[in-house]
């Protein structure tokens, strides 16, 4: 039996929850995160998406492509009790819920709450209570996979609603231009264009043998989705990969101790999280980027998850010292936890770590 696929995106989130607040910001250009002068954007209104400004871009560059943008301090906490709104509407329907950030989300409707069969009118609904409840719009995709369910929510953007049936999806992945395939990066899909792959024809017609060669390991992976195949399923139980913090700040930072006193913070965030969620990681990761934009990073690992808070502030700060350089400026510091175990699920299992057993894997 075809499973029924739908993903969930919201419209320039972060944004479109701020111009919901505030009146004045509505059908203004407006870019979540940074300043006029340091930082990066974290999402952008469509209004100010028309002139090229985007997620991930330096404040400075988006500015220069839109004068008139406006930047917005974000409101994590609004966003977070948003998230939740709309995670109840999606739990109305069906408990195969797979959430990707506070945005997105994967539902299985194949077997739902309401015994709908068409899953179409499921999505159209999810949609108008959505707006109804939050004021704000989200678009839709629907498919038999999640692959296929991704590239449909995209397509109609904002506000909008796409069907990717089995009996279509062979035409439509044929003529879908590489660097829209979900999966695909940009460097990836400027690797494949230099072989002479451009669609997913093209993209069809490598062997197995030679896709692999080519891409190694995704390689399969991206002979699968080119035929519209992916048995992934939406899986409920998800959790994060990496937890992380990280800071721009207002002027750049010289001197070691101003880094200390800098990444305290980041610190203790990421700490509290993994304390109070239960969830602790093997990898502890700093971050630093200097005013020249050059970004450098180091790790730790360990062969058991790090639960004790004296040894990871610890390894955080021996990252912090091997990272540092003297002479130049800091502009942004990071810290991360990654390779996460969930301890809600290995309840009564006792992990040990002695200091001795962390290795260091610097990246």
């Amino acid at each position: 039996m075809l499973r029924k696929i739908i993903h969930i995106d919201m419209d320039a989130f972060y944004a479109s929850v701020e111009q919901r607040d505030f009146p004045e910001l509505q059908g203004k250009c407006i870019a979540v995160g940074g300043n006029a002068e340091r930082g990066v954007v974290a999402t952008a209104s469509y209004e100010a998406r028309k002139y090229g400004v985007k997620s991930a871009m330096p404040s400075v560059i988006a500015k220069r492509k839109c004068p008139k943008l406006i930047f917005v301090k974000p409101r994590f906490e609004v966003y977070k009790e948003v998230s939740q709104q709309i995670r109840e509407i999606f739990k109305e329907y069906t408990d195969l819920i797979e959430p990707l950030s506070l945005d997105e989300a994967y539902l299985d409707v194949t077997k739902n709450k309401f015994n709908l069969t068409i899953a179409t009118e499921i999505a159209l609904e999810i949609k108008q209570k959505i707006k109804e409840r939050t004021h704000l719009t989200a678009s839709a995709g629907v498919s038999f996979n999640k692959f296929l369910a991704k590239i449909a929510s995209d397509y109609h953007k904002p506000d909008g609603l796409f069907v990717i049936t089995p009996s279509m999806s062979e035409k439509f992945i044929a003529e879908l231009p590489i660097h829209k395939f979900h999966g695909i990066g940009k460097v990836t899909a400027e690797r494949m264009a230099n072989m002479g792959i451009k669609t997913g024809w093209d993209l069809r017609q490598l062997s197995l043998e030679k896709i692999a060669r080519e891409f190694g390991k995704a390689g399969l992976h991206y002979y699968n989705i080119s035929r519209g195949e992916d048995n992934r399923p939406v899986n409920a139980s998800r959790i994060r990969k990496s937890i992380g913090s990280e800071n721009t700040f207002s002027n750049d930072l010289f001197h070691y101790h101003d880094l200390q006193q800098g990444i305290n913070p980041l610190m203790q965030e990421v700490w509290d999280w993994c304390n109070t969620h239960y969830v602790y990681g093997r990898t502890i990761t700093v971050k630093m980027k200097f005013d020249d934009f050059s970004i450098t990073s180091k790790s730790k690992s360990s062969d058991y998850p790090i639960t004790q808070e004296n040894l990871y502030k610890k390894i955080v700060l021996e990252l912090l010292k091997e990272s540092y350089q003297i002479g130049r400026n800091v502009r942004l510091l990071g810290v991360s936890v990654s390779n996460l175990t969930d301890f809600k699920l290995h309840e009564g299992r006792q992990l040990l770590l002695d200091f001795e057993s962390v290795s260091s894997n610097i990246i």
